[in-house]
Parts: C-alpha cells; sequence; structure tokens
C-alpha cells in the first residue's frame, strides 16, 4: 500500500462513478482515482507490476463478481495481503447478510452512500483521513 497511490473504486453505476469523482475532486486529494465495473476487472489490474493501489472502495452488487466474491479471493492473495490494502465497502443499501458477509472476509469497513452529496464529502473524508494516518505496511 503506498499512500500516494490510487484508489480504486469499483461501482458499476455511472452516475455514482460520476458523483464519487466530483466529490474526490472538491475534497482535493492527490490520489488518482481508477474506476472498475466489476471485481474480474479489479483482479486483473492489481496484477499488472505498476499497481500500488492506496485503498479499495468497493459497491457490494456487482456485475461477473460482487464485492464480497472479488475481497475473498484477494484475502487469499498473499502478496496483496502483505501490502494491507484496505479494503472498504461503499455502499447504496446493505443486508445484514451483507454486513456479515463483508466483515467475515475481512474487509476494513463497511459504509452506506448517504443520500446528499454533502455527506458523501464527510463520508470519504474520514475514510481518507482515517487511512492517510493508520501504520502501513513498507
Amino acid at each position: 500500500m503506498s499512500r500516494d497511490g490510487e484508489i480504486i473504486i469499483i461501482e458499476d453505476n455511472e452516475e455514482d462513478r460520476n458523483v464519487l469523482e466530483y466529490v474526490f475532486e472538491k475534497l482535493g486529494y492527490s490520489n488518482r482515482r481508477a474506476y472498475f465495473k466489476n471485481g474480474a476487472s479489479v483482479l486483473a489490474y492489481l496484477e499488472a507490476p505498476y499497481a500500488e493501489p492506496f485503498l479499495i472502495l468497493s459497491d457490494i452488487d456487482l456485475p461477473y463478481m460482487d464485492g464480497v466474491d472479488l475481497n475473498a479471493q484477494l484475502s487469499t492473495d498473499i502478496e496483496i495481503r502483505r501490502t494491507g490494502i484496505p479494503y472498504l465497502y461503499l455502499t447504496d443499501g446493505s443486508t445484514h447478510k451483507h454486513v456479515m458477509d463483508a466483515y467475515s472476509k475481512l474487509a476494513q469497513g463497511f459504509f452506506i452512500k448517504p443520500n446528499s452529496p454533502k455527506e458523501l464529502v464527510s463520508t470519504l473524508k474520514a475514510i481518507m483521513d482515517y487511512w492517510l494516518v493508520c501504520a502501513i505496511p513498507s
């Protein structure tokens, strides 16, 4: 994990991706954002030697490979686990089962997308500020 690395955002809804990008631009963090529509494309990306993500923000319900399945697959990869890349859920809604499944697969956070951009700014700022000061493997 590199604090300067990109933020991987897995979101299949284009409008939600646009809102997230707007909020990240407003917050002014220098991290590049890499957007993906499904978990399978993230797996391919993470295998590239140039990939040095800071954190992963994932929706739960995704086509081809959902967020829980992706996180489960990543948690079995020793090299990825050693990097300490935080895997966080940022999703429209959830059930108790979603939350239980997420944490049972070693998620480091589960957040419900707020309805207003102002609340989304607060949520993303709290996430970023926490992980920017958290001790990380080097």
